[in-house]
């Protein structure tokens, strides 16, 4: 914990459920943050409402919290609930809740109880879609928000190298008990499937701690490719006035992954889009610079991307100006 925790922004919060991860992770905070004198982590304990119980556990979460002497918060999901896609909404709702929670007091960092069975289960379901290098290198330790709303912060996994019998082991051991939300052993949803895949997986020698090791080598390439990305984008774009001029031939000689992650983090920038276009779309993009037709020029992420004024030329005949769309008048 003191070296997770030695980069990451101090006081934070933790989001408590009353499960075995997250109130391993909330003691583990508790005891380094009174070991090395700081300020206690705050608890935040979101009641979704899915369930008649879920009232009951989330003032039981809370008063497990106070017991440590911790600070502790309910935040309510209220308002019509979603009769499908339950599970994205829920966690759409909590982290919404949370982050504006963690907006007024001011702190920058939430801190969840991500395990490292979780992050093989990540790893699994977006090799199921066909995820490249990003999909594949599953969570990161500390990534932004998962909300475009609130970019000022940050979320913090220090669990994910303990497996969940590691974390509910130590709890037993300190006599801590939890609850096991029924929802973690739905079948309609798709973690549960592959959780439930484990045992078989785990006898072929696929077992979460191998899983989880190849998507921290795909986090390595990963890395590696974003450190590429910056240096081909500051070689070949310039913020301009009223856009970004881009030296189209350099982009599209580039290898076709390295060009594909520039132009998205171009129309990124352009657009201020909190995520990538779709990678068909993208790819079309691509192609038609490579190739040299963009003609007139493509609308993509709310950007027009098309050859330079003459005067704004900066990288020759084939410079290329990346602008944000206007918004279009209403009729009435």
């Amino acid at each position: 914990m003191e070296e997770f925790a030695a980069g990451v922004a101090w006081p934070g919060a933790v989001a408590v459920s009353g499960g075995g991860d997250s109130l391993a992770l909330m003691h583990l905070l508790a005891r380094w943050a009174k070991k090395a004198k700081l300020t206690p982590p705050q608890v935040l304990v979101v009641d979704h409402g899915l369930r008649p119980e879920s009232r009951k556990e989330a003032l039981g979460a809370a008063r497990k919290a106070r017991a440590l002497g911790l600070s502790a918060t309910v935040l309510r999901w209220t308002g019509p609930h979603p009769k499908s896609g339950i599970e994205a909404a829920a966690r759409q709702a909590r982290y919404a809740l949370m982050g504006a929670w963690l907006t007024r007091k001011k702190l920058t960092t939430l801190y969840v109880g991500h395990n490292q069975d979780e992050q093989a289960e990540t790893f699994l379901l977006r090799l199921a879609r066909g995820s490249g290098i990003d999909g594949l290198a599953a969570m990161r330790p500390l990534a932004p928000y998962p909300l475009a709303d609130f970019p000022q912060l940050a979320v913090a996994r220090p669990l994910l190298g303990f497996s969940r019998a590691e974390l509910r082991a130590w709890l037993t051991a300190r006599r801590e008990s939890w609850v096991e939300d029924p929802m973690n052993d739905d079948p309609r949803f798709d973690r549960i499937k592959l959780r439930r895949l484990g045992p078989a997986l785990a006898e072929a020698g696929l077992t979460p701690a191998r899983i989880a090791l190849a998507a921290g080598h795909m986090a390595a390439a990963r890395d590696l490719m974003e450190g590429l990305t910056e240096a081909l984008l500051d070689r070949i774009a310039s913020p301009d006035r009223d856009g970004i001029l881009i030296d189209g031939g350099a982009l599209g000689a580039a290898p076709r992954a390295l060009g594909l992650r520039a132009l998205a983090a171009l129309l990124q920038a352009a657009s201020g889009a909190a995520y990538r276009p779709r990678f068909e779309s993208l790819e079309r993009l691509f192609d038609r610079l490579a190739a040299q037709t963009l003609g007139g020029g493509m609308t993509l992420s709310g950007c027009r991307i098309g050859p330079a004024p003459a005067r704004e030329r900066l990288f020759g005949a084939q410079t290329l100006k990346l602008t944000r769309e206007k918004p279009r008048k209403s009729p009435i």
